[in-house]
Formats: structure tokens, sequence, C-alpha cells
């Protein structure tokens, strides 16, 4: 399969509809730290640090800090566990009230090729407890995670990284259910051996929200065997 075929099929999947309300209108922002350090040939630990914007690099929305212990059960499967604690802000036009949310996940991901197109799958399922303001309310959320993704190396320099993922919330007494998806593609660019920088376009539907973000990463591996 011909890369340009791939990049088309997957932008002509994405539905960029015409802005409906002021959040839309906004294109927002994502910044993503992502290291992982390998400690022994099974295990390693990664840390990850996430910062959106309602606007480019202003008008905060969310934060997210965790850091995961990732089991190597072969060169192709990896499980993960890991917590998290997230601050978010639900105001757009000015800062709301906040939601601070303690995350746990457990997660399995699978690699392999497809013809010569090397494909990646990540399974997850998580458990969000919500502290939500005035009045306090305690939330528990239970949501399961699917997504399907893939690096082109285009030279030894650059990339282009693609992925789609699907989120369901499932609904309690407590919560609605709902779905999301995410989208998303980008220009990779190899800057040290174990490290490179992405910058790409991220779009979220989320219940009757499509949100375009500009999402910039950047992603370091080291590893303490050698």
């Amino acid at each position: 399969m011909k890369y340009h075929k791939v990049l088309l099929i997957f932008f002509i999947s994405i539905n960029v509809s015409f802005a409906q309300t002021p959040i839309e209108d906004q294109l927002g922002s994502w910044f993503t730290y992502v290291g992982t350090y390998r400690v022994s040939e099974k295990v390693s630990i990664s840390n990850s640090v996430q910062s959106w914007h309602y606007e480019i690099a202003d008008n905060f929305n969310f934060l997210l800090t965790n850091v995961a212990l990732n089991y190597h059960i072969s060169s192709k499967i990896t499980t993960t566990v890991s917590y998290g604690f997230m601050d978010i802000d639900k105001g757009f036009e000015k800062s709301g009230t906040h939601t601070y949310e303690n995350r746990l996940y457990e997660q399995i991901g699978y690699k392999h090729k497809l013809a010569k197109l090397p494909i990646d799958h990540r399974f997850r399922i998580e458990q969000r407890l919500l502290n939500k303001p005035s009045p306090t309310e305690n939330v528990m959320h239970n949501r399961l995670r699917y997504r399907l993704g893939t690096k082109l190396k285009l030279n030894k320099t650059f990339f282009i990284r693609l992925n789609n993922e699907v989120l369901t919330t499932i609904k309690t007494k407590n919560n609605d259910g709902f779905t999301e998806n995410r989208a998303y593609g980008a220009l990779g660019i190899n800057f040290l051996k174990h490290a490179n920088v992405q910058v790409g376009y991220l779009n979220r539907k989320i219940k009757s929200l499509d949100l375009h973000r500009l999402q910039i990463g950047l992603f370091y591996k080291i590893d303490f065997r050698k």
C-alpha cells in the first residue's frame, strides 16, 4: 500500500464541519510530553504531561499528569497500569469551576505489520474518580478506549503519525454514557536518536461538539540497560 493512499483515506475520513458554537470557532492546542524509561528487558516506566487549551496556548482547559508501569511480554505486546491526576476547567469564555480527577487505567498494546505497513493497537480501561465542586460531588466514570494507529517513515529524520481513537463512557445512574472520537495526523521529526517532536492536527468529536486542535508533542526514550 502506498503511503500517499493511506494519507488520503485518513484525511477524507475526518468530517470537518462548519463551526456551530464559539468553542468550535476556535483553534485550540494540546501540548504533550511523553517519556519512557527502560529499566530491564521486561520492564519500563513512563510518564506524561498534557496541557489542553481552548485557544492556542491560551484559555486553559485541562492539565493531565500520570506515571505508568509497563511490562513487555514480547516485542509486540506490552501491558500497562497507570495512575494520573487531572485539573479540568470547563469554562470557555472565562475561568470556570474546576473538577479534579484521579484516574487509574489498565492497558494492553499490540504491534504488527499489515503487508509492509506498521500497525499498532491500544486497548485501555479507565476508572475516573471525579471530584466536582459546588456542591461537592464525587462521581466515578468507567471508560473504554481503543486506538488504531500507524507510523509512516519518510526517511531517517521525518515520519508521519496517524491514529484514530474511540472512547466510550459507560452509562450509570449517576452519569450519561457517551462516545468520543479523536482523529490525529502529524509530521514527526527525529531530532535525536531516541527523541522526536510531532506537530499535527487533532479532530475531537465529543457529544455535539466538533473541536479542532493544534497538537505539539515531545516524545523521549531512555534505555538504562545500556
